[in-house]
């Protein structure tokens, strides 16, 4: 039996991933801020596919709960096999129009706290010959837009070295890079939808499935979408003096700032 962790579990991307690792028999460690939420997905995946679900409440920013959380990863009596890393949030001004503890905040979340869950795992993984960690960055770290864009081109680089030094472990490492994907994270983060062509939406669903397909086929970055599969590549190679320029363009967007 196969018990998967996933943080961000209570909504968007977080919670297809508790639900199609459910769909295939893992066993689940939920982890999110409000336990209520938690309790009722547990509720609801516990009944719809007969699996075992643990509430993990934790706030990832705060560094005593985000310990609790790697200690659960390090636990060799209750092993966690698969870590989806997924909790994130973004912030609606630009960098300088933001308060600097919003900021850190959001760093510790994006940045801090999966490379602090990846080294629990990593290391328990590795000791046992077996697991998975899903990183789940985004499209937006191959873009100049500010520092979430900065924290996720971090969590891709981050991902690929991990992956390099795990060769041969038994460990496989994946990034998922999505790209625009309908959840609840742009509402949150007052990101108005409505001058992003249709075309570049994702659903969750498809993502997830796409993200697990693979990691099963051993991939170290996952890039869901045929049209992101083509952005992708085109970022690594574009002029930076152009990805600026876009990056400017993407903070100034309506309802974004």
């Amino acid at each position: 039996m196969t018990t998967a962790m996933v943080t961000g579990a209570s909504s968007g991307i977080g919670k297809t991933f508790c639900e199609q690792l459910a769909a295939r028999g893992d066993d689940l460690v939920v982890v999110a801020r409000d336990e209520a939420r938690l309790g009722a997905l547990r509720d609801e995946l516990q009944t719809a596919y007969g699996i075992t679900v643990e509430v993990l409440a934790a706030d990832l920013i705060d560094r005593e709960q985000l310990g609790r959380v790697a200690e659960r990863l390090s636990d060799s009596v209750r092993p966690i096999d698969v870590l989806v890393n997924n909790a994130g949030f973004g912030l609606r001004k630009s960098f300088l129009r933001n308060e600097i503890g919003d900021e850190e905040r959001m760093l510790d979340l994006l940045v801090r706290a999966p490379v602090v869950l990846s080294h629990a795992a990593a290391r328990a993984m590795r000791d046992r010959g077996r697991g998975t960690i899903i990183n789940v960055s985004s499209v937006a770290g191959g873009l100049s837009s500010g520092t979430y864009a900065a924290a996720k081109s971090y969590l891709t680089s981050f991902s690929q070295g991990l992956a390099s030094e795990l060769q041969g472990s038994g460990v496989q490492v994946t990034a998922l890079l999505p790209g625009f994907t309908r959840t609840e994270f742009h509402d949150r983060a007052g990101i108005d939808g409505a001058a992003i062509p249709k075309a570049m939406w994702l659903s969750a669903d498809k993502l997830v499935r796409d993200a697990l397909t693979d990691v099963d086929k051993g991939r170290t970055l996952s890039v869901p979408g045929a049209q992101y599969k083509v952005i992708v590549p085109l970022l690594r190679i574009a002029p930076r003096s152009l990805l600026r320029r876009q990056g400017i363009v993407a903070r100034h967007r309506p309802n974004r700032t």
